[in-house]
């Protein structure tokens, strides 16, 4: 089954290099599109050396397509925290357990990692881990995408200005 919430998410690292994964979106707001993370993995770490990022959602069912630009600000301790409560218990474990891109020797490993932390925080709320954070993607850009027949499609793009949003339809 899809999830609507899944969205491409692309990063650069220092040096310019891009990469791109999909995420779930957890908040959007008239202050951006929030997602979390551990602030050690790849997409942490762009994050941290290049504060930009770019999203897509794609919902193919209804024809429809958005993307946005902008800058990354993190969310507050306190946004992470209640997030971070509202997270399936087993999700929780896995954060703890995972650390996140690095080289694994074998699932059996994770798994093992995993039943060590339902150990360690049996009966007791299991805390964020430090590093669990939260992004907003601030955007300077939305643009929503129409499928339309021949190819025709319908596309408005939605550029942040000074004094609001500056709205341009684009070709197909």
């Amino acid at each position: 089954m899809p999830l609507a919430e899944a969205m491409a998410l692309a990063t650069a690292d220092a040096a310019g290099r891009p990469a791109v994964r999909f995420v779930l979106l957890k908040q959007a707001d008239e202050k951006g599109f929030v997602f979390f993370t551990d602030a050690n993995s790849r997409k942490g770490q762009d994050l941290a050396a290049n504060p930009r990022a770019a999203g897509a959602f794609y919902w193919d069912r209804i024809d429809r397509q958005v993307r946005f630009e902008g800058r990354i600000e993190a969310v507050g301790v306190l946004e992470a925290d209640e997030y971070w409560r509202t997270r399936p218990r087993a999700s929780q474990l896995g954060a703890w357990a995972s650390e996140q891109d690095g080289p694994l020797r074998s699932r059996a490993v994770l798994l093992k990692r995993w039943k060590a932390m339902r150990k360690r925080f049996h009966g007791r709320p299991v805390p964020r881990p430090v590093g669990w954070e939260g992004y907003r993607v601030v955007p300077e850009m939305v643009e929503f995408w129409t499928r339309r027949a021949a190819r025709l499609h319908h596309r408005e793009r939605f550029t942040r200005t000074a004094t609001g949003w500056k709205r341009q339809l684009l070709q197909p």
